[in-house]
């Protein structure tokens, strides 16, 4: 669940680096320093820590951060440093993404099969999932042997499941019901 917070941060920080021609840029910078901070959860607790001086955090994220990244990402950063918001860091990742692949009509879609699915099962089902949708599809896969069989498929806020456990589930259901 994403708070109000990171919805207003990530959705000031997008606003800007559309006005800024630089959104493409810094979703990628912003990518790459959730990855890193995930790396190293602990990092975020220091940067969060209250009892070390605002002055010396900020000087950590200048450390890590100054020449690597855009200066609004940096300084968007160390505004959430400054707040105690960073914790809120990947929650405002999300807001960013979904404004921007609202921007550029791109659907996010998450596959999980029961299976590894091969390179050419992977492409013919992005084709599928482009044509179906009209947009540019991000696609993501996950395996889970739990599903038995089939796929299970969320895209733009839609579940759909055509997994074998799915379809096992709702036979059970019936049957219940009708032994009443």
């Amino acid at each position: 669940m994403m708070t109000e917070t990171a919805k207003k941060y990530g959705g000031s920080l997008y606003e800007l680096a559309l006005e800024e021609s630089m959104d493409t840029e810094v979703l990628s910078q912003l990518k790459e320093v959730l990855s890193l901070l995930t790396e190293d959860p602990q990092y975020i607790r220091l940067l969060s820590e209250p009892s070390i001086p605002k002055g010396e955090r900020i000087a950590l994220l200048d450390e890590a951060f100054g020449d690597k990244i855009w200066p609004y990402l940096l300084n968007f950063m160390k505004i959430l440093c400054e707040k105690g918001y960073l914790g809120q860091l990947r929650g405002c990742m999300r807001e960013y993404k979904r404004r921007y692949n609202e921007a550029h009509g791109i659907a996010e879609a998450t596959v999980t099969s029961a299976r590894e699915l091969t390179e050419a099962q992977k492409d013919a089902l992005l084709k599928k999932l482009q044509a179906l949708s009209g947009k540019t599809v991000d696609m993501t896969v996950y395996v889970n042997p739990a599903l038995i069989g089939g796929l299970r498929l969320d895209m733009e806020g839609k579940r759909y499941d055509g997994s074998a456990k799915h379809r096992l589930d709702e036979l059970g259901s019936i049957i219940e019901n009708t032994a009443m």
